[in-house]
């Protein structure tokens, strides 16, 4: 039973800090769930709440993934369930929800009324939308064989021999985000099941206001794949057909690649040059010209000309007498952080998978491709605003002059391919325009005008198996190649298999 109170935006930390944590405390299975993804189950040892800048942020984790929000405001509170207000990116809000599970059967109840409700939205919109039609199949069920998720209510129109396949996104951002990869999903499924169908193609059904990233995708699909009808839903119960092509203006900025003074780097050049000597120390140069010093992905430092940040998870200032810390901070993450470590359950070494994956690229980007210059090599630029990616981006160059977009994911995500393309065609749209090179990026190397690849990155066994499926639906003019690496990648980087685009690899 809701207990109806609300801790609003407004409302002090602390509170909200102490209502997690009471919630926490008296649950008997806790675990965090967002929509669209598995729940995860929490315990004293893969999880944190702590204030941040002034933020209260949450943070959880296991062995596959990694999950850090900030949380705004309490906006529902039950005996079994909390559910979140969560900020993302540009300030846009989501939903975060924290469950007991041993209390979670009435709630299991609740959540498919909701999904049935959906489904019948769907099923009137459709009538609506497409009154000379049949609706032979509509459904809000799981099929896990199929990686079909009961997030989306889905639909088979039918016409004579001629059908369309439908997908409706719920009121929610990390869902509308993820609709046209279970889309494509639904569609292709049933053009291998109903082959006696020609299915045209796949309408989709987003809230108002949310459907601008399916938009820009879909510019960037193949026409001679599928057709395409985006419609906008309104909560007054309508909904309107949209044209992709309207949304042409990319959210995305492309700052100066950064840099400090010579002063400042001969200020701090031996304070710098005693931790990279710390055996699994790397520095990496971030956007805003700071130094990021980490051991194996893992940011335990921070610099900017004097000023130092020290720390994991929460970060105090500190300056440059801390050097002997420091030093020995960085030794103790490397042992912990470490391929050989017996210990693997330690926070130090399940912390930021990605980020581990991306020090492994840097430090062998000639075993994942040779024609890759060695530096410099960028990460995340450019930004895209109001979107929270799930993959970690890096920008090469090959020796040629053509730029090269590796998107990188430690653990089988079905979103990869498509958050790769919101990477991959707003780097094409500022190499067009010559923003690169015009504001300092890759010095002394004069930069082809072609497309750039795209560089799809992944321990082998950790891509989803509806990755092929999804790039089938690429234009062809997209070059993307699925880079394989072996399971053991933090010991070793091993390349298992080389995909081009759509093709089955070849192990």
């Amino acid at each position: 039973m809701a207990t109806g109170t609300q801790l609003g935006a407004d409302a002090p930390i602390a509170e909200m800090e102490t209502a997690i944590r009471r919630f926490l405390e008296t649950s008997k299975q806790p675990a965090l769930w967002e929509p669209g993804e598995e729940p995860l189950s929490l315990s004293d040892g893969n999880y944190s709440l702590e204030v941040r800048s002034g933020r209260l942020v949450l943070q959880a984790w296991d062995e596959r993934r990694v999950l850090a929000r900030r949380i705004r405001a309490i906006s529902r509170q039950r005996s079994h369930r909390l559910e979140l207000e969560v900020e993302r990116l540009a300030r846009r809000t989501g939903r975060l929800v924290l469950v007991d599970l041993a209390r979670e059967q009435r709630s299991a109840v609740e959540q498919r009324a909701a999904r049935l409700v959906l489904r019948e939205r769907l099923r009137v919109a459709l009538a609506r939308q497409y009154p000379n039609w049949r609706i032979v199949e509509i459904s809000a069920e799981p099929n896990l064989e199929q990686s079909l998720s009961p997030v989306y209510p889905r639909a088979l129109l039918r016409q004579g021999q001629r059908a369309w396949a439908a997908l409706m996104a719920p009121d929610d951002p990390a869902a509308a985000d993820g609709v046209l990869s279970f889309g494509l999903i639904w569609l292709d499924y049933l053009r291998r099941r109903e082959q006696r169908l020609v299915i045209e193609g796949l309408a989709l059904f987003l809230p108002d206001g949310l459907e601008r990233t399916t938009c820009l995708r879909l510019n960037w699909l193949d026409p001679e794949a599928a057709r395409f009808h985006v419609f906008a839903y309104t909560a007054e119960g309508g909904e309107d057909l949209v044209d992709p092509a309207d949304y042409g203006n990319l959210d995305t900025t492309l700052d100066h690649p950064g840099g400090e003074s010579a002063d400042a780097l001969e200020e701090t050049q031996d304070w710098a040059e005693h931790l990279r000597s710390v055996s699994g120390v790397e520095v990496v140069t971030l956007p805003d010209g700071a130094l990021s010093f980490r051991v194996r992905g893992l940011e335990f430092a921070r610099r900017k000309g004097s000023s130092v940040w020290i720390g994991i998870q929460q970060r105090e200032r500190a300056g440059l007498t801390s050097l002997g810390e420091l030093e020995r901070m960085a030794a103790e993450l490397a042992r912990l952080r470490s391929a050989a470590a017996r210990d693997r359950l330690n926070p130090a070494w399940r912390l930021q998978p990605e980020r581990w994956l991306e020090s492994q690229v840097r430090a062998h980007i000639g075993r994942i491709d040779a024609t890759l210059l060695p530096e410099p090599i960028y990460g995340q630029v450019p930004a895209i605003v109001g979107g929270d990616r799930g993959v970690l981006d890096l920008l090469a160059v090959d020796r040629t002059g053509r730029l090269a977009v590796l998107e990188l994911k430690a653990t089988a995500d079905i979103r990869l391919p498509l958050q790769a393309l919101d990477y991959w065609l707003r780097v094409r749209w500022h190499l067009e325009r010559g923003e690169f090179q015009a504001r300092g990026y890759f010095p002394g190397v004069a930069l082809r005008p072609d497309p750039p690849r795209l560089l799809l990155i992944a321990p082998a066994l950790e891509f989803h198996p509806t990755t092929e499926t999804i790039l089938r639906y690429f234009r062809p003019d997209i070059e993307v190649e699925r880079i394989g690496l072996g399971v053991e990648w933090r010991k070793e980087v091993q390349i298992v298999f080389r995909a081009r685009g759509a093709q089955a690899p070849d192990r």
